[in-house]
């Protein structure tokens, strides 16, 4: 059954036929627009979306084939019915070649007419339904797509492919908001990385505040450098975990390009989708922490090292940048467990554990190797910065006391070694090796920073 809602623009300058075109497709219950002529049914297509054009071939100005021609160009273009007086073989075949859907022959018979107009209609709707269904199927297996990924990184790179893919933006970026509201991008689409976390920077307060797909208002863009990005085209996606905004996905994109097939509730699904995925790839990453996470100190494990030496290699792979793997040995601290017990040597790993933090920045990643060695990968950190960081935990530790709340008051010192990547090594096993030699290295002599330059005999 056609649908109530099917909108007819008629087009000739006889006012004889557009009255009886408008009298016959009246009884259909469709929606009908009758225009004079070319240039008036051009200015009516533009304002307005037609299902279907009944138009003469043959009219002063704009004639059918003008008509036809221009709405070829629409993103969905409606189909088009020539009407002629003058019919021949040449002409009929000039409009089919065209895009026009069918062609009719005047004088003809209204039923003639009504058959046509439902028949292209009908036919239009299955295509429609068609349409839909593909792109339900499609959905869903994106949706599917993002069901099974369970790493963070992985999810938001997916999920900003899927996004740019189906609502044809030209701009992209996933970025992460690491504690302190400080933002790191996780992947990027025709956009630097610099100018990206200056504008998710400004724009932080308004996403903050939003909990689904939106466009951002001009009292927070006014003052954000926008570099690529355009403010009347811009979209962000907040995603949460716990009720705090942990990511963001913003899309940037020709002014239609949010209208081309998809619609809101298939956007809102899409969202719906991601925001879900997003969640459980949280509860995982919180769950495998708990596995990654030593018991003592809160510090990662040695397990984790492992998987986050991989992890920053890969990043330092793919933007060129440095990073250090820095080993740490406390000297001597089997005399504080010998002296006061194991408990108190665990109290004094812990102490160890907050000094470690208060060396190190917040995108710096540290673990408890095992016993008391630690480690910490300094990211975008060479060989001069690793020794700086090096040495600030050195005298750090030199200088504190432990164990002072339990009136027992213990020094120990540290003795430290690095490794810088990709100078030193470039895949993970050597790095780790070269780290660990260059800490040993120094244990001779105690309290003291090595790099594998200070490895005896290295080849």
């Amino acid at each position: 059954m056609i649908s109530v809602q099917s909108n007819i623009l008629i087009v000739d300058d006889e006012l004889f036929f557009r009255k009886l075109y408008r009298d016959i497709l009246l009884d259909g219950d469709y929606r009908v627009t009758v225009c004079s002529g070319g240039d008036e049914a051009i200015r009516k297509i533009r304002q307005e979306q037609f299902d279907l054009i009944l138009t003469d071939m043959v009219m002063p100005g704009k004639d059918g084939l003008d008509i036809l021609r221009y709405a070829r160009t629409l993103p969905n273009p409606p189909d088009v019915i020539l009407v002629t007086g003058h019919a021949s073989l040449e002409s009929a075949i000039d409009a089919l070649k065209n895009g026009a859907r069918d062609y009719l022959v005047k004088p003809f018979n209204p039923e003639e007419l009504r058959h046509l107009v439902e028949t292209c209609l009908e036919q239009r709707r299955l295509l429609t339904e068609n349409d839909q269904l593909r792109r339900q199927v499609q959905l869903f297996q994106n949706a599917q797509t993002l069901s099974s990924l369970i790493a963070l990184e992985d999810l938001l790179s997916q999920s900003l492919d899927i996004l740019m893919r189906e609502t044809g933006a030209t701009v992209g970026c996933a970025v992460r908001i690491n504690p302190g509201n400080i933002p790191a991008v996780i992947d990027l689409r025709n956009t630097a990385e610099l100018e990206t976390l200056r504008a998710i920077e400004a724009l932080l307060p308004e996403i903050t505040e939003q909990r689904s797909f939106f466009q951002p208002s001009r009292e927070f863009t006014q003052h954000a450098p926008m570099g690529n990005w355009s403010l009347e085209e811009l979209w962000l996606l907040p995603l949460r975990d716990d009720g705090q905004l942990k990511a963001v996905i913003a899309l940037c994109g020709q002014p239609a390009a949010f209208d081309k097939s998809l619609t809101e509730a298939d956007l809102r699904y899409l969202c719906d989708q991601i925001v879900l995925g997003f969640a459980n790839s949280c509860r995982y990453q919180s769950a495998q922490q708990l596995m990654y996470t030593d018991d003592l100190t809160g510090l990662y494990n040695h397990r984790y090292l492992q998987v986050a030496l991989n992890q920053e290699i890969r990043r330092s792979q793919r933007y060129g940048l440095e990073f250090s793997l820095l080993f740490l040995d406390l000297d001597r601290f089997k005399e504080i467990n010998d002296q006061h017990g194991h408990l108190a040597g665990s109290a004094a790993l812990k102490e160890v554990g907050t000094l470690l933090h208060d060396c190190v920045r917040e995108a710096d990643t540290l673990f408890r190797f095992g016993g008391d060695e630690f480690a910490a990968i300094l990211v975008e950190a060479d060989a001069g910065t690793a020794r700086i960081v090096a040495e600030r935990v050195r005298k750090a530790i030199e200088n504190h006391a432990f164990l002072e709340d339990r009136g027992l008051r213990s020094f120990v010192t540290v003795t430290a070694g690095f490794a810088t990547f990709p100078s030193d090594a470039t895949d993970h096993e050597l790095l780790l090796n070269l780290a660990d030699r260059a800490m040993y290295a120094g244990k001779s002599m105690r309290n003291i920073i090595c790099s594998v330059a200070d490895i005896p005999d290295r080849n």
